[in-house]
Parts: structure tokens; sequence; C-alpha cells
């Protein structure tokens, strides 16, 4: 008996043992990285980098979920509070400082002080300081921006208007503006953007000669003569029924009157282009942002962060060098969604789309003003949102709403240097 017994123990051990390895060769067994992103116009290049990771590393399993930017933040950080959250995920400027240090992302310094296949040399200045602090990288960077101007080639000849170049200043928007703008076919000259800032004002302030935060993040720009000179520009515009006005932006989309052939220029960031182009194919052309009393022009890039919990850093580690590395670059900038995040890759992107002329964005890099952070960015944003909106919905005047902005950015900035 005790020897049936036994026979029957060792029988369903090896039995036992035959299915784990079975688990283990089905796959069931794999690792598995989680990656979070808002924008699925970039899935080609993130999968194709994705592709390239799995070739490398078979037995781990990536997945991918694209949120809407409206709801990105809020999941992002009541997950990664929570103790979980996605491995990967991409970061902005606005958000960076929150994140950085409250612990959210892994300081990815660590990781390639001992990696000679990454050198944070070969990236934009621009994007790996917008990332950086202390002068330590906590993301690394995936792409670039800029905003330039976006024109319909077919309703400037329509109007018979030269179309704009490099020459152009806040004088030629109001005057070809008027000129193109057309009523009776529900027809816009330009874009005077006061829902969004990065397209909008934030370059306007810089092209007065301002600043929307200033470079040691202890002022803000806003309650300055440059501001009231750059938001009564906006506001002449959409007097005028050049632009449409700030309800109209809030009820439809800019973006969408452009692509409907309502709108004859806007100020966008590159990304747009692609969609722009499969839109509108060739009658979409693009210039430099004409110039106020100097030119600017607002840069800023995404970056992949890691989660500072993530279970196997190293592994994570690695797939973040495969979603940032040349390689990964190279398809980003072939399949033309934005400016690579390499330098070197800069000329891949620009043709991708030739009829457009994209090195007016890789110019700006160069010469740009950076997107405007501080370690409570989102605090005086909504601040600056709030009042704005409240200005040119006629609830109260310019001149009070960036006095309001000025003093409690400055309220908010004064708290941080506390910090």
């Amino acid at each position: 008996m005790k020897k049936i017994v036994s026979w029957l123990v060792l029988t369903l051990m090896v039995m036992s043992l035959v299915a784990c390895s079975s688990n283990s060769s089905s796959g069931k067994d794999k690792k598995t990285l989680e990656v979070a992103l808002w924008d699925e116009n970039a899935s080609d290049a993130v999968d194709a980098s994705i592709e390239a990771f799995k070739k490398e590393h078979p037995d781990v399993e990536v997945n991918v979920t694209y949120t809407p930017f409206a709801d990105y933040w809020t999941k992002l950080k009541t997950s990664l509070g929570g103790g979980s959250g996605p491995d990967v995920f991409w970061m902005n400027g606005p958000n960076f400082y929150q994140y950085s240090t409250q612990g959210l992302i892994k300081n990815l310094e660590p990781f390639i002080s001992e990696d000679a296949s990454f050198n944070k040399d070969t990236y934009f200045p621009a994007v790996v300081d917008l990332y950086s602090l202390e002068g330590e990288l906590y993301a690394a960077p995936y792409f670039v921006d800029a905003v330039g101007l976006f024109y319909n080639k077919e309703i400037f000849d329509e109007a018979g208007v030269e179309y704009p170049d490099e020459s152009w200043t806040w004088e030629d928007i109001k005057t070809a503006g008027e000129k193109l703008t057309n009523p009776d076919k529900g027809i816009y000259g330009y874009a005077a953007h006061t829902v969004s800032s990065q397209p909008g004002y934030y370059n306007l302030m810089h092209q007065a000669g301002g600043f929307v935060i200033s470079d040691d993040k202890t002022t803000s720009g806003f309650n300055t003569p440059e501001a009231k000179e750059a938001f009564t520009f906006l506001k002449e515009l959409q007097d005028k029924g050049i632009s449409p006005s700030t309800q109209s932006q809030i009820e439809t989309e800019v973006d969408q009157l452009f692509i409907s052939n309502k709108l004859a220029m806007i100020p966008a960031i590159n990304v747009k282009a692609s969609t722009y182009t499969e839109e509108l194919g060739d009658s979409v052309g693009v210039a430099p942002l004409p110039a106020g009393k100097q030119e600017a022009t607002i840069v800023h890039g995404i970056g992949w962060a890691m989660n500072e919990k993530t279970k196997d850093e190293d592994l994570t580690w690695e797939l973040v060098k495969y979603l940032s590395n040349e390689d990964g670059n190279r398809v980003i900038a072939e399949t033309g969604f934005s400016i690579p995040a390499i330098k070197s890759m800069s000329d891949v992107w620009k043709e991708s789309l030739p009829s457009l002329d994209l090195q007016v964005f890789i110019d700006a890099q160069e010469s740009g003003a950076a997107y405007p952070v501080s370690k409570r960015t989102a605090e005086w944003q909504d601040v600056e949102t709030k009042e704005i909106q409240a200005a040119f919905l006629g609830q109260q005047t310019i001149e009070e709403a960036l006095e309001n902005i000025g003093a409690e950015m400055n309220a908010i900035l004064e708290e941080e240097q506390k910090e």
C-alpha cells in the first residue's frame, strides 16, 4: 500500500512540474510592463519601438494604454499615488516638477551613469533641461515641439493675399487677416488663441519683450506692460472679427475650423503638421510666427518617465531606452509625428512631410523660449486660465485679469521658494 501511495505522490509531482513547464513555455509566466500616454497619433512609432524591444526580450509583454489628455493626469496621479500605475509613461513640462519632487518618478541619472549607450548630449538641450532637476535627468527625451504659423493657401489665393514669410509682424497679421476674413463664407483670417496658451499668448508675451515667468522662477510676467500689449493685440483681432471669439473657441476647437477651410491662419505646434496635411493636402503651408518687438516661439517636448515603484527597474530602463534611443527617434521622425529629441534625427523628420517647410520648427529649437514651468505650474496655470477667459468673456477687463494673475502667481512662486 505504501509503495502505491509513494508512486501516486511521485506521479503527481512530475505532472505538476510538467504543467509549470508548460505554463512557462506558453507565456503565462511572462513579465509584463505597462506603458501609458495620451496621443494615439504616436501609436505607430511607439508600437515599432516596443516590437524592437520585444525581439530582444521575448519573455516580456508590453501593454500600451492611451488615455485622453483631459483625463490622463488625474488617472495617472491616482494610480501612482496608490502604489501602482504604469511602468513607463509620457511626461510634460507643466507636470514635471510636481511628479519629480513628490517621488512619483525615478531619477534616471543612476542608470545613465552606468550605461554608455545613453548620451544626454545627443538630445536637444532645451528638452534635457526641461526634464532635469538639479542637473539630473528624470525623463528620457522623446520628441520636441515648437510653434509655427500654418496657413491655407487656397484661402490666401482666393483673397489675393501673399503667403506669410519670415518678414511678417503683428501688423501683417492684422492687415492680411482683414482681407482674408469672409463673414459670408464663415471664414476667419486668424486664430487669436485665448483658450490655449502654448500656441497662443505665451508666444506673444515673449514677442512683446516680456516673459511668462522669470528665469529664476520668482516673478510672474503677467502684470507687466508687455503682457498687456500682447493681450490687447489678441482682443483687437477678436473685436474686429478677424479671429473667432473666446466663446466660439470654447464651443468649437479652432483646429476644426482650420481643417474645415474656415480659418486662413493658425498658430500651432508642429505635431499638428501631419494631421493638417492629411486633411488639407498641399493647400497647407507653414511659416515662422510673425514677430512683435522681437521674434519668439515657445519650445517644449515630451519625455518618457519611469514609475518610482516599478517592480523591475532594470528591465523598465531597457524599455525606456528603446523608446528614446536613436532607433526610437528615427521612427517618430519617419512617421512625421514630431521633431525627434535626438538632434541628428531632425533631418529625417524634415523629409517626412516634403510639402511643408519644417525647417521652421527645427530652427526654433535653437532660438525659442522654453515652455514656462515651476514647481507648482498647474496651480498658477489654473488661475491664468480662469482670469483670462473671464476677461475675454466680458466679465472683467484685461487689466484686472492680468493684475489678478500676477498677484496670485507671485504668491504661489513665493511659497515655492520656501519649500
